[in-house]
């Protein structure tokens, strides 16, 4: 369909949008604002500002990574490279400069895309005006996803870029780019996001955000400075725009008693509403049906206006593909329906050299004609809109100095478009102004391998039928428990009220009276390692030996006796051979015992007598089947048992259930067996061989389990 006619040359007067209270928290002033362009920039910027803090440094993330080089390269400015040494040692340098780090505190199997033992690495071991803690404080399904960086409450980052792996690149996003590395070493994509910089009282403002937050999530009350500290402003970033009023918007869940807020949401509506000629949308995702409604309304009118969506390709991840990319190509086609005059279209930058050739689009950005732009956290999805924290900054041309800031407004706006389009500003707002539609300038400078390509995103007809309405994947508000139970678990699966309080009864008083007997009998003697392999010993001897051996995991494993312990066990007594089928024959039957144990409660019990928490492993077992089990054997996310009964309730297939297990379980078992029974002949038979022959085992084990850990890592990466 050919584009239409556009009228970009309109006048245009806009009316103020901005309104306190209503769309934003509050409209500060800010002596410059910059907006900075893909992590390189940002990075480097956020380095040079914390540098320099005197007073306090905050840092709000979804993710954050102690490793983080902020300039690959090496910034060279005496201090060290990684993020949390650079952090400790700022920090350290200063005897009045506290940082505070608020980081999600994510699902319990999330863990394994991120960066382990956070709170060590970060907290523990580092100065003690260096704090860190994880962010609990949200309803179940949401998360804190603000992206708020503020230095001495002189100058703030707000944007949609954590301190993070993954997250380097240059807008060159070349594909031969050698430092574009995570935190290992390992190359990765190339990456696009922006981030905006303010100082001056939106700055200040900006603190007094990030104050908040952390006392909602801690409870800890961080005081606001004097007025007139430490210029903060990083070296080398030149302003886009000075003398400027920003708005802040904020997302904040209904939780706890407190009432939501909802700014971000009604920004974006009223923005909409008041376009007159162009709608411009950077985001990495697409998929609220509120804002679908809204711009498709738009898009029946006669005379309204364009709609230029750039978006990635696919969304990260063959979970995210499956459930927000469904969500995604049912608001597209939602949208294409209502545009009757061919004013929609959604791209994605395409970048040569590349397998799949598409930039991951990363970025939170939307512009109005030439009178409003905004930088945040926010997607175009519902649960930025009302589940998760997040913070937007914008900036309105009205008043005096409209025609300045309209003037500012279009280059950031043309910036972007230049960056994917392989050209300059100048020359975007020049095509922009002679075609008059920011769609016919797209097809005219499209004359480069790296461009903008019409992207149509489809799902296929059985994925659409699987995956429900918004609900649970992009949620339009906060999850009820209940609610979540009802969608997960069918109902012929729940168990009646009698029958689950039958199973709690009889499940306390059998933990009572292990309680009871391990604290009042020699049971805590018996149940050691001399002990159990005087028992297995017993038990070598019987004629039924592996049927007594096997068993005896059952019963082991209902006492929650540790099943690392029965292996080894097993290991000493029976050797490697035996001793590594007895351990896995053992194992496979305690889980699946246990599986039929939590099945047989159901999900409504277990969530109770192990708590809410869980539901994260019971969540992610059902949906990965077979791979959920085999990660969860491998690390030691929960005990063995917690794991069988969790799995059982979780209604994961007991086929997939006993194979993941056994593809978990064998290595472990392998390895602990073999290493056991040759320390124990080192020990009983000290010689240089059997010192050896340990030793090469040991070496052998470290090789195996770093290969393990490599492996896993790689799988997660694809699976994100």
């Amino acid at each position: 369909m050919p584009f239409p006619e556009g009228r970009i040359d309109k006048p245009s007067a806009p009316p103020a949008l901005l309104q306190p209270g209503h769309n934003c928290w509050r409209i500060e002033h800010a002596d410059r604002f910059a907006m900075l362009v893909d992590a390189d920039a940002y990075f480097r910027a956020v380095r040079n500002a914390i540098r320099n803090a005197r007073h306090s440094i905050f840092i709000l993330s979804w993710d954050i990574d102690s490793r983080t080089r902020l300039v690959p390269c090496g910034a060279n400015d005496g201090f060290p490279e990684p993020l949390g040494d650079f952090l400790h040692a700022v920090v350290a340098a200063r005897p009045d400069l506290h940082a505070y780090v608020l980081n999600w505190d994510f699902a319990m199997l999330y863990a394994l895309e991120r960066e382990w033992l956070p709170v060590y690495k970060l907290d523990w071991r580092t100065h003690r005006r260096l704090s860190f803690r994880m962010d609990a404080r949200h309803p179940i399904g949401g998360s804190h996803h603000q992206k708020v960086v503020v230095v001495d409450d002189s100058v703030a980052f707000v944007g949609g870029l954590d301190i993070t792996r993954c997250r380097w690149d240059t807008p060159q996003h070349a594909h031969d780019e050698p430092l574009r590395c995570d935190s290992d070493g390992k190359p990765h994509g190339p990456f696009h996001d922006v981030q905006a910089l303010v100082d001056g009282d939106a700055a200040r403002a900006l603190g007094e955000l990030a104050r908040l937050r952390w006392q909602n999530a801690t409870g800890e009350t961080v005081p606001m400075p004097a007025v007139g500290l430490h210029e903060a402003w990083p070296e080398g970033v030149l302003p886009d725009l000075t003398d400027v009023e920003v708005a802040i918007s904020r997302t904040e869940p209904a939780f706890e008693g407190r009432a939501g807020v909802h700014e971000v949401r009604q920004l974006h509506l009223d923005a909409i509403a008041a376009a007159r000629r162009t709608i411009f949308f950077e985001n990495q995702y697409f998929t609220s049906g509120m804002l679908a409604d809204a711009l498709a309304a738009r898009l029946d009118e006669p005379d309204g206006p364009e709609v230029f969506v750039i978006s990635p390709k696919t969304q990260s991840g063959w979970l995210e593909q499956a459930t927000m990319g469904v969500l995604r190509a049912r608001a597209h086609k939602r949208i294409v329906a209502a545009d009757r005059y061919g004013r929609y279209r959604m791209y994605c930058p395409h970048v040569p050299g590349f397998t799949d050739q598409c930039l991951n689009v990363h970025s939170k950005v939307f512009a109005i004609d030439d009178t409003l732009f905004s930088i945040g956290s926010a997607n175009l999805s519902s649960r930025s809109m009302a589940l998760d924290t997040e913070c937007n900054i914008t900036i309105e041309a009205h008043g005096p100095d409209a025609a300045r800031i309209r003037t500012a407004i279009t280059h950031l706006r043309d910036r972007l478009l230049a960056e994917h389009l392989d050209s300059t500003p100048e020359t975007v707002q020049a095509e922009i102004r002679m075609r008059g539609s920011l769609h016919r300038a797209a097809a005219a400078l499209r004359q480069s391998e790296r461009t903008l390509h019409v992207l149509e995103p489809e799902t296929t007809p059985e994925l659409d039928a699987l995956i429900p309405e918004q609900a649970l994947f992009d949620p339009e508000k906060p999850i009820e428990p209940d609610q979540l139970v009802a969608e997960f678990v069918p109902k012929d699966a729940r168990k009646p009220v009698p029958r689950r309080l039958i199973g709690v009864g009889v499940l306390a008083i059998a933990l009572a009276l292990l309680a009871v007997a391990w604290r009042w009998t020699p049971l805590r003697d018996w149940v050691n390692l001399a002990s159990l392999v005087g028992l297995a010993r017993d038990l070598e001897q019987l004629p039924f030996t592996p049927v007594a051996v096997i068993c005896s995991y059952v019963i082991a494993g209902m006492a929650m006796i540790p099943v690392m312990l029965l292996i080894a066990v097993t290991g000493i007594v029976f050797g490697p051979f035996y001793g590594s089928l007895y351990a896995l024959g053992g194992t496979m039957l305690s889980a699946a015992a246990a599986y039929g144990l939590g099945h047989w409660l159901g999900r409504d019990t277990v969530r109770r007598l192990l708590g809410p928490r869980i539901n994260n492993l019971s969540r992610r077992i059902g949906k990965r089947g077979i791979l959920a089990m085999v990660v969860v054997r491998m690390l030691p996310v929960a005990p063995f048992t917690v794991v069988n009964v969790v799995a059982g309730a979780s209604h994961i297939g007991f086929r997939d259930y006993l194979v993941g297990t056994l593809i978990g379980m064998l290595p472990g078992i392998t390895i602990t067996v073999t290493f056991v029974h040759h320390l124990a002949e080192a020990v009983r038979n000290p010689s240089p061989g059997t010192v050896a022959v340990m030793a090469g085992v040991a070496a052998s084990l470290i090789a195996i389990a770093l290969g393990l850990q490599k492996l896993l890592r790689r799988k997660e990466d694809q699976a994100a």
